[in-house]
C-alpha cells in the first residue's frame, strides 16, 4: 500500500477536486491513488501518496487551488500509515485506483501467457502438418489444381428484386444483371 505518507484533501464538488488534484500533482513528486465521492453532500476525497515533504507541499498547493473553486472541507497528512489502513484507503469506491500485481503474480501471468503462445504455435504447426499430409495423399500438383472462378459468391440464395433462386444477381449488384429486369421494367411503365 502506502510506504511513505498518505495525503487527503476533502473538498466540495468534483470540479474543485480535479483542480486541487491537478495542482497537487504538479506541485510535488506525488502519486494519485484516486478519488472517492461521498454518498451525499457532494464531497470528494482526493488521495495522494509520496514522501512526507512532497505530500505536505502537494496538499498545500491542492488546498490553495481547490479553495479558489469551492470550499475545502479538510486536509490531512498521515506519515507512514499502518498497513491495515490499506483496506480503508483503497476501497472499491476509490476511482482511479489500480492494484499493483506482486512480482510473483506478474511472473505467473507471464508464464501462463507464454504457455498459451506455445500451445497456439503447436496447434498451428499441427494444422499445417495435417494440410501437408492431406495434400500428399491427394498428390495434387499445382498445375492440376482447379482454376479459380471469377464469379463472386452469392451472399443470399436469390435475387432480392425478382426473388428467383436461378437469378445470378445478388443484393448490391446492378439491377440490369437481374434476368427478369426487362420484364420488371416493362411492368413498371
Amino acid at each position: 500500500m502506502v510506504q511513505n505518507a498518505l495525503g487527503l484533501i476533502e473538498i466540495v464538488g468534483l470540479a474543485a477536486a480535479l483542480e486541487a488534484a491537478d495542482a497537487a500533482l504538479k506541485a510535488a513528486n506525488v502519486q494519485l491513488i484516486g478519488y472517492e465521492m461521498t454518498k451525499g453532500g457532494g464531497m470528494v476525497v482526493i488521495k495522494l501518496t509520496g514522501n512526507v515533504g512532497a505530500v505536505s507541499a502537494a496538499i498545500q498547493a491542492g488546498k490553495a487551488a481547490g479553495s479558489k473553486v469551492n470550499k475545502v472541507f479538510a486536509t490531512h497528512i498521515i506519515p507512514r500509515p499502518h498497513d491495515t489502513l490499506s483496506g480503508i484507503v483503497t476501497t472499491k469506491d476509490t476511482v482511479g485506483f489500480k492494484e499493483k500485481k506482486s512480482l510473483v503474480e506478474k511472473e505467473k501471468s507471464e508464464e501462463i501467457q507464454k504457455d498459451k503462445e506455445i500451445v497456439a504455435v503447436d496447434e498451428l504447426q499441427l494444422e499445417v502438418q495435417e494440410e501437408i499430409e492431406t495434400a500428399e495423399k491427394k498428390k495434387i500438383e499445382p498445375s492440376e489444381q482447379l482454376p479459380i472462378t471469377a464469379q463472386p459468391k452469392k451472399i443470399s440464395g436469390y435475387c432480392n428484386i425478382c426473388g428467383d433462386p436461378a437469378c445470378p444477381r445478388v443484393k448490391g449488384d446492378p439491377k440490369i444483371t437481374c434476368i427478369h429486369y426487362d420484364r420488371n421494367n416493362k411492368e413498371a411503365e
